[in-house]
C-alpha cells in the first residue's frame, strides 16, 4: 500500500517528515491532496505543494501562524467511519465559523468531488469555497465558504 508523508517546507533542515501514514489508500491521499490546510494536535499547517516521489506521496506544509485550531467541539472517540464534510461560513477577521451544512459520504469519490468544487447550493443559497482542510483532531474534512451575491 502507498505511504503518505507530511513534510515541513524547510530546505535548510532537509524537508523533515513531520507525520507519515503507512497503508493509506490512494483515495484518502487524493482527499488530502485536495485540502489547503492540515490540522493535527495543536497546529494548523498550510499546504504549499504535493508531490509523488518514488512511490511515496508527499504533502509539503508550513505552519499557518495566523490560523488557530478549531476547538469548539469536544470529540471523545472520533473515527473515520464514513466521511464527514462540514461547510462552514467563512468571515474574514473572526475565529468563529458556524457550520452551514454537514455532508456524510460513504464514497471517497463523492467526497473528493465536493472538496474540489468551488460552488455549493445549500438552503437556497449559493456558497463559494475559500479553502478546505482535513482536521485530524475531529476526524472531519472542512470547507470554508462565503455566500455569493447571486445566492443571497
Amino acid at each position: 500500500m502507498p505511504r503518505l508523508e507530511y513534510r515541513l517546507l524547510d530546505e535548510e533542515k532537509g524537508y523533515p517528515v513531520l507525520y507519515y501514514y503507512k497503508g493509506i489508500d490512494k483515495e484518502e491521499i487524493s482527499l488530502r491532496f485536495a485540502c489547503d490546510y492540515f490540522v493535527k494536535d495543536q497546529h494548523v499547517y498550510e499546504k504549499t505543494s504535493c508531490a509523488v516521489e518514488d512511490g511515496t506521496y508527499v504533502i509539503y506544509i508550513r505552519r499557518a501562524e495566523d490560523e488557530k485550531v478549531l476547538d469548539d467541539q469536544l470529540v471523545f472517540a472520533p473515527d473515520w467511519r464514513g466521511i464527514r464534510l462540514e461547510v462552514r461560513h467563512f468571515r474574514e477577521g473572526t475565529a468563529h465559523y458556524p457550520v452551514v451544512h454537514t455532508f456524510y459520504f460513504h464514497s471517497d469519490e463523492d467526497a473528493l468531488l465536493h472538496l474540489q468544487s468551488d460552488l455549493f447550493y445549500i438552503g437556497g443559497r449559493e456558497w463559494q469555497k475559500t479553502s478546505a482542510e482535513v482536521d485530524e483532531n475531529r476526524k472531519v474534512y472542512v470547507i470554508y465558504a462565503e455566500p455569493t451575491e447571486e445566492g443571497g
